[in-house]
C-alpha cells in the first residue's frame, strides 16, 4: 500500500500547492495525551482520585465521551464555549455519583489553565513541519479557544512554523462553516486553487474544505471507513511528506 492514497475516481493531476493549512487538536498537538495528563494531576490536586469511586482511566474514558459530544454541538452552534467548559465536568462528576456546581466549575477552569501547558505532539508533527515549512507557507485553522490556542503552540515549540493561526472566534464561524476557511484564505492572500487543508475531523476539517472549494488531506490515524471522495488520506503525518514533493 503506498504511504497515502490519491483519489483516482475523478480527474486529478499532482498539484502544486504554496500554501498549507492545518487543523491544531488532534491533527499536531496530541489533545487526548495532554487532556489525559492534566486530569490525571488534576484529580489528585483536588483530592478526588480517592473520593470518586472510578480510576482514573475509567474517569479519562467518560470524560473523552462527554466532551466529544459537546464539542460536536458546540460545532454546530448549540451551546457556547462557556456551557462547554463547565458542563463536561459536572456531566462526568454527575456521572460517577458526585453533584457540586462550583467544584466542575473550578476544576474545569483549572483544565482549561493547565492542560494548554502540556507539549506533547501527534508522532513526527516535527519532523513534518520543519519539511514542509522550508518550501511552503503553513497556517492553521481551529476551532479551539483563541487563549488556549496560543499556548499550546509556544508550549509544544512550533508556533514560530506558522504565518496565520485562525480560530473560530476570529473568524466569526466554527468549522465546518465554508466562511471559516474563506477567512484564513483572505487573511493569508491565497488562492484556493493553491491552497490545501490538513485535518483529523472528516466533517470539520475535511468536507468544510471541500465545500469551500480547497484541496484536501484527511489525517486518519485509525483508518475509520467512510464513503467521503476526498482528495488525499493518510495514516501518519509523515506520510505527508511525499505529496508535497512533486
Amino acid at each position: 500500500m503506498p504511504p497515502f492514497a490519491l483519489n483516482h475516481s475523478i480527474k486529478f493531476q499532482l498539484k502544486t500547492y504554496k500554501h498549507i493549512f492545518f487543523d491544531l487538536d488532534h491533527t499536531l498537538w496530541d489533545l487526548e495525551r495532554n487532556a489525559a495528563e492534566t486530569i490525571g494531576e488534576l484529580l489528585v490536586s483536588y483530592n478526588l482520585d480517592e473520593k470518586l469511586k472510578a480510576s482514573t482511566p475509567g474517569f479519562i474514558e467518560e470524560y473523552n465521551k462527554i466532551n466529544d459530544s459537546l464539542w460536536e454541538e458546540y460545532r454546530l452552534g448549540k451551546i457556547d464555549r462557556k456551557t462547554l467548559r463547565f458542563e463536561r465536568f459536572r456531566r462526568v462528576f454527575q456521572l460517577f455519583g458526585l453533584e457540586d456546581e462550583q467544584l466542575a466549575h473550578d476544576f474545569g477552569n483549572a483544565f482549561v489553565r493547565d492542560s494548554p501547558l502540556k507539549p506533547h505532539l501527534i508522532h513526527g508533527a516535527k519532523e513534518v513541519l520543519e519539511a514542509l515549512s522550508l518550501s511552503h507557507t503553513l497556517h492553521i485553522i481551529t476551532n479551539g479557544f483563541a487563549e488556549a490556542q496560543v499556548v499550546k503552540l509556544k508550549a509544544s515549540g512550533i508556533g514560530h512554523y506558522f504565518t496565520h493561526v485562525v480560530n473560530s472566534e476570529m473568524a466569526g464561524f466554527n468549522k465546518p462553516d465554508p466562511r471559516i476557511f474563506e477567512y484564513s484564505l483572505d487573511l493569508a492572500k491565497a488562492r484556493k486553487e493553491d491552497s490545501i487543508m490538513i485535518g483529523d475531523h472528516l466533517e470539520a476539517d475535511i468536507l468544510g474544505a471541500k465545500r469551500a472549494g480547497i484541496d484536501q488531506i484527511y489525517y486518519n490515524p485509525s483508518s475509520k471507513v467512510h464513503s467521503e471522495i476526498v482528495t488525499y488520506e493518510v495514516r501518519q503525518l509523515q506520510d505527508l511528506i511525499p505529496i508535497f514533493k512533486n
